[in-house]
């Protein structure tokens, strides 16, 4: 079956990083309800800065300090409201794509003594089974013609460029780190080869 996305509405969302305009979209690959935030504009345009999000509800909703994914939002929209042009595309992949119960799954296992990574292939999954088909579509969709892309982690850069995607460039994301995330910080760098320093450690905690 040929992969299809279809742009169902644009509305204003007005946020506390300015104003956005928020694309939702319909699919056939996997009937989930994904969304693009839109800064300025961005048709035809190079080297668009683009954050590629996927769904964490413990850290987006709740802010739980387990992992870095509500900061890296909340600063990716901070950087595209700076930058006046870019978009964030937030993908329905809860825990890295296992789903919200196997998540929380994992992190039973983590509190236990392993790693991110680890606890995922205990439970019968890949360390990270994203996939981005549906995020090249939206970026085709939006007509953009190459990207900058926000990331810390060169896989996601490979699959888009598999997909058709222009990645001219990358746009580090890194948060500060502390006692309830450094254990997954570090699997993420040393694991799964995401491009993190650790240099920058939250002395408040």
């Amino acid at each position: 079956m040929q992969p299809e996305l279809k742009n169902l509405v644009q509305t204003r969302i007005p946020t506390r990083h300015g104003e956005f305009i928020l694309y939702y979209y319909a699919n056939n690959v996997d009937e989930k309800e994904h969304v693009a935030l839109v800064k300025g504009e961005v048709r035809d345009k190079r080297q668009v800065p683009v954050r590629i999000h996927s769904e964490c509800f413990t850290g987006d909703v709740l802010g739980s300090r387990r992992c870095d994914c509500g900061e890296q939002l909340d600063m990716a929209l901070k950087m595209l409201d700076e930058s006046g042009c870019g978009v964030l595309i937030y993908l329905r992949q809860e825990g890295r794509g296992i789903g919200l119960l196997k998540k929380l799954q994992a992190y039973n296992l983590q509190d236990q003594g392993m790693d991110t990574v680890d606890a995922n292939i205990h439970l019968g999954h890949r360390p990270d089974e994203r996939e981005y088909t549906i995020a090249a579509l939206i970026l085709k969709d939006l007509g953009i013609e190459s990207i900058r892309l926000i990331t810390n982690n060169p896989k996601k850069i490979d699959e888009l460029k598999k997909l058709g995607i222009d990645v001219t460039d990358r746009i580090p994301i890194e948060t500060e780190y502390h006692s309830d995330n450094v254990d997954y910080l570090k699997a993420k760098a040393e694991k799964m080869s995401h491009m993190l320093t650790m240099d920058r450690k939250d002395d408040s905690t």
